[in-house]
């Protein structure tokens, strides 16, 4: 994950032209294997993000080696101490299912090169690299399998340990373009073959050739390449543009869509499934100093206002170099786990709702329900436009308990008998 942001990078990236994103498999037209994906991956709603690789062991974040610039042979010797002796594929899985999310994202790869499973391609990998020589993302895939919860990977289109790789913005290899587009290709195949079916492929480092006008990433025969293999396997790109043909998902990093909050997201927002990714405290991957979690009304609060706007939250927890995930995020886990057993009616399958997000909350909507999500109201009353629509009943969603309403030419009027101060106060309508 890109944890430092050039502030004109948007303004480069929309003039450069680059080839891989203006002609980028203008002929793609999704099957209905990847139609039906892109419909279930949207009533998923929420994931969890897990960056893990070896930056845990110096456990200051995934960035720290280019960040710190180390050497890459100095860098790539941690791999002889990696050994995650308390890694539970099963424990892991159980405490992700419990939050109430879908899938799991994990990092195969990240910018550092290593990766996370038993690949062919590369020595410079968990199983071969580590006294642990265990393959992570199998282990993994058989837990998702066994528990229902979709696996996702996340993979690296840059490396700071390959010298193939072209010299780009944080790169620094000397370049062999075919060489090292092959590899990846190798890599890929790999996870869509040997590790059972894959709900997304989650690139990033895109960005890393903003700087070399005409860099031509040969997406649209990687991007063909995974859906031959797998066509119901989603393609998502952190690129921070407007999506390319091609790719199934809209990914936004640190912000919600259509805000650019963080300056990362200010591409404009398409017609295809959005996620927003977010990180539980500040960093990525595992950072020891970082305890500054957000609090449990602050995730759900960020995951109600990405259903809001018609997103999936991807919530991402960086795992400790012995194999454990962090006790606090586990506990932030359950304590969203507990909410979403009540509430998840109002945002699993749901849409962004009939009335636009609001400073006081948002509104999702499944069929003739329209779920007004309540989060931040200084009054006993709340008007809603809904001129067009036809309110039949109006309901407290956690108890039933009718709400009073009005209706003019207008909208609604709903009426509180005290001001709402749940962490997220839901008002069901029954609408036509």
């Amino acid at each position: 994950m890109k944890t430092h942001f050039i502030t004109f990078l948007l303004l480069i990236g929309m003039s450069l032209g680059i080839s891989s994103r203006l002609h980028a498999q203008s002929s793609y037209q999704p099957g209905e294997e990847n139609l039906k994906a892109r419909e279930e991956f949207q009533d998923n709603k929420f994931g969890i993000f897990l960056h893990w690789g070896l930056y845990a062991m110096l456990a200051t974040g995934e960035w720290t080696m280019t960040n710190n610039n180390l050497n890459y042979k100095e860098y790539a010797k941690l791999a002889g101490g990696f050994y995650p002796s308390k890694f539970d594929a099963d424990k892991w899985v159980a405490a992700i299912k419990a939050s109430g999310a879908k899938y799991i994202c994990l990092t195969s790869r990240h910018h550092d090169g290593f990766s996370m499973f038993d690949t062919q391609y590369s020595d410079f990998n968990i199983v071969k690299a580590t006294p642990f020589k265990r393959d992570i993302i199998k282990e993994l895939a058989a837990a998702c399998s066994k528990q229902g919860i979709k696996l996702h990977f996340y993979y690296s289109h840059l490396d700071w340990t390959r010298e193939d790789y072209p010299w780009g913005r944080t790169g620094r290899g000397t370049g062999d373009w075919k060489s090292y587009y092959q590899f990846m290709n190798n890599q890929l195949t790999e996870l869509l073959t040997n590790y059972g079916p894959v709900g997304a492929i989650w690139f990033d480092g895109w960005w890393d050739q903003d700087g070399n006008p005409g860099f031509n990433w040969e997406l649209p025969e990687q991007y063909a390449m995974i859906h031959k293999l797998q066509p119901g396997c989603l393609i998502g790109n952190n690129h921070h543009q407007t999506p390319f043909a091609g790719e199934d998902i809209q990914i936004f990093e640190r912000d919600l869509p259509g805000e650019n909050t963080a300056g990362l997201s200010g591409q404009s927002v398409s017609h295809l499934p959005l996620e927003t990714c977010e990180t539980m405290n500040g960093m990525w991957g595992y950072k020891i100093t970082d305890q500054n979690y957000k609090s449990t009304k602050t995730l759900i609060h960020y995951l109600v206002k990405a259903a809001g706007k018609n997103a999936n939250l991807l919530m991402n927890i960086g795992p400790q170099p012995d194999g454990e995930l962090p006790e606090v995020a586990v506990q932030r886990l359950k304590e969203m786990g507990e909410w979403m057993n009540q509430y998840g009616e109002t945002i699993y399958g749901t849409r962004g709702g009939a009335v636009a997000p609001h400073d006081w909350g948002v509104t999702t909507q499944k069929g003739n329900k329209l779920y007004v999500h309540i989060l931040n109201l200084q009054d006993k009353a709340l008007f809603l436009p809904l001129a067009d629509k036809k309110v039949k009943k109006a309901v407290l969603f956690k108890n039933g308990t009718p709400v009073r309403f009005t209706k003019n030419k207008e909208g609604v009027l709903l009426e509180f008998t005290e001001i709402p101060k749940d962490i997220d106060y839901v008002v069901e309508l029954t609408i036509d």
